[in-house]
């Protein structure tokens, strides 16, 4: 089954590039922009990540920011995330990135999203993996900040794809930012939204109609409300799920109380990612793994998964299509 996961072609839509920053490039980076950290070593920052909730990861995903300052850096972080995710058979990644972590402590907007564009394209054309960038906003930040920050991001709108709503969730509700995503969906741009990991089922169905969210990040309290449940289903809005994220976050206990298996025999459009993967300790495949080998997951719910992710990325028909028959193939030669 490893083998198979491994080689399986797959999608991620649920990534964020700073959560890829892998202790070794952070210490890297902390040394080239004569940044300090609290641990020296590389060994040492790993094991600082003891986490009890979100905030608790954010106060130690923020200060690793830090290190993220030049154009260049930003290349390295993106490129690092993408080498790895060939080596997954990663075929399509939509990752999100938060410009207001790195815009507050003077840093050019242009800097993050153009290093990170170039190292999408660096992708596209040695690795054939395509994209679809989202601007994420800090939701315990205000909504005028977040007005500004999407203000500065059309200047980019040839890069940026869509945009999303992240960090703190709890009492930070998406009706605080109606207006910014109104803006937004006014701008052609598309439209998620974190909800529903720390926060109520409510905030979900926020994010749906008051923000006009096409897809759910994360979305696992859903289970709670048997109403939002059909609507999820019928509707076939997809969820971009995260296993470990949830279990190091203590959103579930273990992997053996998470709830995907059954929010996918629900019949919602469930897919498998990553989150911020070098904090959580596990990329794609892992978290595949994990589902598979604790709740039992068959052949068939991991060819669903796979097929899910692909149809619900904000890519054109066409490349969903050819995508979906390069993943038949592989399944057919298995």
């Amino acid at each position: 089954m490893r083998e198979f996961i491994g080689g399986l072609p797959k999608a991620e839509l649920h990534v964020h590039l700073e959560g890829t920053l892998e202790p070794e490039l952070m210490v890297k980076l902390a040394a080239r922009n004569d940044v300090a950290l609290r641990s020296a070593s590389p060994a040492a920052v790993r094991a600082s990540y003891n986490f009890s909730s979100l905030q608790s990861f954010l106060d130690i995903y923020y200060e690793a920011a830090r290190t993220l300052v030049t154009e260049q850096d930003f290349y390295d972080l993106t490129r690092a995330y993408l080498r790895r995710a060939r080596l997954e058979n990663i075929r399509h990644v939509e990752p999100f990135f938060d410009p207001q972590t790195h815009t507050a402590r003077g840093v050019p907007f242009a800097a993050v999203v153009t290093g990170i564009n170039r190292a999408l394209e660096d992708a596209q054309r040695e690795d054939a993996i395509s994209s679809r960038l989202i601007m994420c906003f800090l939701r315990d930040r205000s909504a005028d900040e977040a007005m500004s920050t999407l203000e500065q991001a059309l200047a980019f709108r040839e890069l940026i794809a869509g945009v999303g709503l992240d960090s703190g969730e709890v009492g930070n509700p998406p009706s605080k930012f109606v207006d910014v995503f109104a803006r937004a969906r006014r701008e052609g741009l598309r439209v998620v939204a974190h909800a529903g990991e720390e926060g109520p089922p409510d905030y979900i169905r926020q994010a749906l109609d008051l923000l006009g969210a096409e897809r759910i990040d994360h979305g696992v309290r859903a289970i709670e409300d048997p109403a939002l449940m059909e609507r999820l289903a019928a509707a076939q809005i997809p969820l971009t799920v995260c296993p470990l994220s949830n279990v190091r976050l203590g959103v579930f206990p273990s992997i053996e109380r998470h709830n995907i298996k059954r929010l996918l025999d629900a019949g919602l459009k469930v897919t498998v990612n990553s989150d911020d993967p070098a904090y959580f300790g596990g990329y794609v495949t892992d978290n595949y793994l994990a589902v598979q080998q604790e709740l039992g997951l068959s052949r068939a719910d991991i060819e669903r998964l796979a097929a899910n992710a692909f149809t619900a990325s904000f890519l054109p028909d066409h490349r969903k299509r050819a995508l979906l028959r390069e993943l038949q193939d592989y399944l057919d030669a298995q």
